[in-house]
């Protein structure tokens, strides 16, 4: 692989990329949003087979080959309905290799290329001819010790990682992890999503348990405080953020009594599409107010039409039914937050964009991007005003 692959072709700016790359080649990682399951950590087992570490858990890859007319059965994706799926990893394998030639020019080949050139000492193009052969000597590091998830943490310098938590999570793995005595630092973030989004399956469900969880009232107040107990729970394993996934950057501020009507609005069986958001919209409200308290940064992913197939997610569950990114409006959702808490220095706000045209559309705004661990654009939250 080519150690200039990802710099640009002018010589004259790729001397300048080559020097600031080797300026921070060697830092120490620190992921503030990992997309690690933190049992790896916990039970620091072996990966199993190289199909359930690159292909089966990654939506990335196993959408692509969906949108190109593989089946997700062959994929050994689960179906809620029992049916049968495939279960042999070494063909699940094949059929990833049969059709990786569908990834070029994407993010995906590059990391797995480089992932199984770096990591696994592979030397050959993954293709049908090379599947067997590649899948086996993945196979025999995979048994190796030194390839058990906490070595490879070390190995690849990782400071900290910080996973993505549901709020209903008892967070067990994090317990163990930290109680094993091992040096490597994960840490959870936040995510309350389940019991924020009312158009979520079994959402009136998850916010029972939520509620009972803090011993808390079946009320508006109740759920309020049912968060500030599941957030302090989190800081008190290492939290330092909250993560927030929104069809939209809606925000609103309502009055005590309407939100307490609208929370149990949303709270009944069939839920308006307005109300839901109105939802959405008012929890984001809180959290930022419950930020300036005990300072966990908050993280919004808006933008995203989730599970859009809906013969998919239904067959087979969330994030498997294609996420699509919709058009983003941040300067008028964003002002009932900022406007109550938008000037509290206490406040810390990263919103992430799948609309990169919302800030190219504002030229004189003093905004920093950044590009998040999957491609995303990040920008600041100061952008917006």
């Amino acid at each position: 692989m080519h150690p200039d692959r990802l710099f640009p072709p002018d010589p004259k700016v790729r001397t300048i990329a080559r020097r600031l790359y080797a300026s921070v080649s060697d830092l120490p990682i620190i992921s503030p949003h990992g997309h690690t399951d933190p049992k790896w950590f916990a039970t620091d087992e072996n990966f199993s087979d190289p199909a359930a570490l690159f292909v089966t858990p990654d939506h990335y890859v196993f959408r692509m080959l969906y949108s190109q007319g593989v089946p997700l059965e062959r994929l050994g994706i689960r179906r809620r309905d029992g049916k049968p799926e495939e279960v042999d990893p070494r063909k699940i394998w094949r059929v990833f290799a049969e059709h990786f030639h569908l990834f070029r020019g994407t993010p995906t080949r590059m990391w797995i290329e480089q992932s199984l050139h770096d990591t696994f000492g592979i030397r050959e193009r993954l293709a049908p001819e090379s599947s067997d052969r590649i899948y086996d000597q993945v196979s025999d590091f995979l048994a190796r010790p030194a390839y058990r998830p906490r070595a490879l943490f070390e190995r690849f310098r990782i400071e900290v990682i910080a996973t993505t938590d549901s709020a209903l999570d008892d967070l067990r793995h994090h317990d163990a992890t930290r109680q094993s005595g091992w040096s490597g630092r994960v840490v959870p973030t936040y995510r309350p999503d389940a019991v924020v989004d009312p158009s979520r399956r079994g959402f009136a469900a998850d916010v029972e348990s939520f509620i009972a969880m803090a011993g808390a009232p079946m009320t508006w107040a109740g759920y309020l405080g049912a968060h500030r107990l599941r957030r302090q729970y989190f800081k008190e394993r290492g939290a330092t953020a909250s993560d927030h996934g929104h069809p939209t950057a809606r925000t609103a501020n309502l009055d005590r009594a309407s939100a307490e009507q609208l929370f149990s609005r949303v709270l009944r069986p069939s839920v308006s599409a307005e109300d839901a958001e109105l939802f959405r919209a008012q929890v984001l409200t809180e959290m930022a107010r419950m930020s300036l308290d005990d300072g966990l940064v908050m993280q919004l992913h808006p933008g995203s039409f989730r599970n859009h197939n809906t013969e998919l997610s239904s067959a087979f569950g969330p994030d498997t039914g294609a996420d699509i990114p919709t058009k983003t409006d941040y300067v008028h959702a964003m002002k009932p937050l900022l406007d109550e808490v938008g000037n509290d220095p206490r406040l810390t706000l990263i919103l992430f964009t799948l609309d990169e045209t919302a800030y190219s559309r504002c030229p004189k705004a003093p905004i920093q991007k950044q590009i998040g661990p999957f491609g995303e654009n990040v920008f600041s939250a100061a952008a917006i005003e």
